[in-house]
């Protein structure tokens, strides 16, 4: 086995190497992507004092620190303002949450983008998406237009992902170094902090779902397996029950919170990848003054403390 700064190396190399063949193949990467977030309903708190939508900070650490930009993509806008929105960013993250998968205004939104991300790509306009514990739920959501979720005992616990046979070699794993591969495998790194989760009984009986998304990995309370990371078949989207970006950027002291340099490296190279992703999309803002009254910069996260399961928010009226 590699040791972790080899096979680090390795696997930039690697990645490196699929940049220049890309290059080298015809397609422009774009190095100064943009990655929009969904913000969602505030259901907690003093609305008036903060904000009636949010997104917690962790989020937006979590793409910078692998090389991208943020934009807040809030709810209760126009049809045509999404459009616009979409045109402009390189790439969708849906967060994880509490809010409702069919009724709330996070869901009415993240059907307008995954819609309109199905239309690019279908006519070989790249845009990819990634969601997360929430937003992984919210795309099974708008793919089988059904809420096929269970509940599970995951609410705070740290697992080991159980890989699904040649998922390591799937679009999202196979840039991995082997050791941190292994570390998955093997120790409780990946954090969950979810009631509901799609069983991997129910996507097996769902056909949309089959047709739609290949199963990386699935997980287990002990009860029911369940599906915890995905990859759509045919569509750059992407999707986690974990919390990958918890590792570095969240401290409250609750069980399922690991901080381990495995975690945090875990975190780094989903990020990454992801990011990789969105340098493939062309999109760009009309115009450099837009794109600067787009950005995160201009809003500033509000610290929650330290017993907050987010430690910072960014808050939206």
């Amino acid at each position: 086995m590699c040791p972790p700064a080899a096979a680090a190396c390795a696997a930039l190399a690697a990645l490196l190497c699929g940049r220049l063949v890309a290059v080298a193949g015809g397609l422009s990467l774009n190095n100064r992507p943009v990655i929009g977030i969904l913000a969602q309903e505030n259901l907690e708190g003093d609305i008036t004092a903060e904000g009636s939508s949010y997104i917690a900070a962790s989020y937006v650490k979590y793409l910078e620190g692998a090389g991208a930009r943020v934009v807040p993509v809030r709810i209760n806008r126009t049809n045509e303002e999404y459009v616009e929105i979409f045109n402009s960013i390189n790439g969708l993250l849906l967060p994880g949450g509490d809010v409702d998968l069919q009724k709330s205004q996070f869901s009415k939104v993240a059907k307008i983008f995954y819609d309109l991300a199905i239309k690019a790509n279908d006519a070989s306009d790249y845009f990819p998406i990634w969601g997360t514990c929430q937003g992984l739920q919210q795309l099974t959501v708008l793919t089988s237009n059904k809420n096929l979720l269970t509940l599970t005992d995951t609410k705070a616990v740290a697992l080991p992902l159980m890989f699904a046979q040649g998922a390591q070699n799937s679009r999202l794993f196979k840039s991995f170094p082997k050791d941190l591969l292994h570390s998955l495998a093997v120790e409780n790194i990946t954090s969950n902090f979810h009631s509901w989760s799609l069983s991997l009984q129910n996507y097996s009986r769902n056909a949309k779902l089959k047709r739609f998304y290949r199963v990386l990995t699935t997980n287990s309370d002990g009860k029911k397996e369940f599906v915890s990371t995905v990859e759509a078949y045919r569509y750059p989207f992407y999707a986690v029950q974990w919390h990958p970006e918890k590792s570095p950027f969240e401290w409250v002291d609750k069980p399922g919170m690991i901080h381990s340099v495995t975690a945090v490296r875990a975190s780094f190279y989903t990020a990454s990848f992801f990011i990789s992703e969105a340098m493939k999309s062309q999109h760009r803002f009309s115009s450099p003054s837009v794109e600067e009254k787009a950005l995160i910069y201009n809003y500033s996260p509000v610290y929650k403390g330290l017993y907050s399961i987010f430690i910072q928010n960014y808050y939206f009226s």
